[in-house]
């Protein structure tokens, strides 16, 4: 891999301001050019580098602020998806946050693919173009898991089977990496594959229903991650982040890592997971020994649910806690997940998103100097 090991690192999303989102809503209601759109994000996303740069981040990522929702940008890319808007990222049974209450949100009818998907466009590229001219730091850039689309696959479309849909779903990421690699990136994420709603038994009934028993989704999956970063290996840090679901400070899944880990931490060809351990629905580090000698991993224990500030003496010592089980120069600190994995970002504030990322930088360099 081509970066040196990180000791501090990030997810990808930021809250969006609001003055941005008002700018979108404009936007699409015909009241603001789209020059004008792409000036009110190119200065959302100055505004992510700035924070994450002041912080003192060595990795950042552009916050996302250009997407409807993390996953958004290969419907965005791609004929074959048919029309979409935020709710078809949105639903599945919610759990968490009692400002907001548990939710159940049923799949939209309308949602799905309506023909064979052909790429139209690379806004991944794109954002990746604009980031890395605007910072000498470490630029990030994340791309949806193959599996996570199995969410819009039905029999009853133009995929007669799920494999041959993900079959097409994987063509099209490996573009898109090949693309970001002749463009420079040298960190790559692919985040949320469905591995941690497969381990846990409320949500694990869904991807069954799918066509595939829970062990061949882990074997699926893996393979299909492998080969969307296949041939890249020495030029490019990949990494996965296994998200548990992440909704106006909601969750989707629980559960310890077990099941996962033995299954996929050998298995995945990547240099770091990224993986979520801001509460005890988490379980504890031991799975970890599971993890490639080769491999880093990114304990998420500062969460991006709450604007609850975490102890940094408390924080340190979860870190070596997981030394026990992974050598400390192959750990590394970072939130859980993003802070807004869609336009409607977790409750806490922006002061609090700042503390949180100072909180990261600062137990880093206490851990390793």
């Amino acid at each position: 891999m081509s970066e040196p090991a990180i000791h501090a690192d990030v997810v990808g999303s930021l809250l969006r301001p609001d003055w941005l989102l008002a700018a979108r809503q404009k936007h699409e209601a015909g009241d603001l050019s789209s020059a004008d759109f792409k000036a009110a994000e190119d200065r959302a996303v100055d505004e992510a580098i700035a924070l994450q740069e002041g912080v003192g981040l060595p990795v950042l990522s552009d916050g996302e602020m250009r997407r409807l929702s993390f996953q958004a940008q290969l419907p965005a890319a791609v004929e074959g998806f048919g029309a979409f808007d935020l709710d078809a990222f949105l639903w599945g049974d919610w759990r968490g946050d009692s400002a907001v209450g548990d939710q159940s949100v049923q799949r939209p009818p309308g949602i799905g693919i309506t023909g064979p998907l052909r790429r139209r466009s690379f806004p991944t590229a794109d954002e990746f173009t604009y980031l890395r001219t605007h910072t000498d730091r470490i630029p990030k850039v994340s791309l949806s898991s193959p599996s996570l689309w199995a969410n819009f696959w039905s029999e009853e479309g133009p995929y007669s089977t799920l494999d041959s849909f993900l079959a097409d779903v994987v063509a099209l990421l490996r573009e898109e990496v090949a693309r970001l690699v002749d463009l420079g990136a040298t960190y790559i994420q692919l985040d949320a594959p469905h591995y941690p709603l497969i381990s846990d038994p409320s949500t694990r009934a869904f991807y069954e229903s799918r066509g595939w028993t829970a062990d061949r989704w882990f074997d699926m999956g893996a393979d299909l991650d492998n080969a969307v970063i296949a041939d890249h290996g020495d030029q490019v840090t990949f990494a996965v982040h296994l998200c548990r679901g992440n909704q106006e400070s909601r969750w989707l899944a629980e559960g310890d890592y077990e099941m996962l880990a033995t299954r996929l931490l050998p298995r995945l060809r990547v240099n770091r997971f990224l993986m979520e351990y801001d509460d005890p629905r988490s379980g504890s580090f031991e799975p970890l020994r599971h993890l490639s000698d080769d491999c880093q991993v990114v304990l998420g224990v500062v969460t991006t649910k709450t604007g609850h500030l975490e102890s940094q003496p408390e924080l340190v010592q979860r870190v070596l806690e997981a030394s026990d089980f992974v050598s400390l120069d192959r750990l590394a600190v970072g939130p859980q997940c993003g802070f807004a994995s869609s336009l409607r970002g977790n409750r806490l504030s922006y002061e609090e998103q700042r503390q949180k990322l100072e909180l990261v930088v600062r137990v880093a360099d206490e851990v390793w100097g």
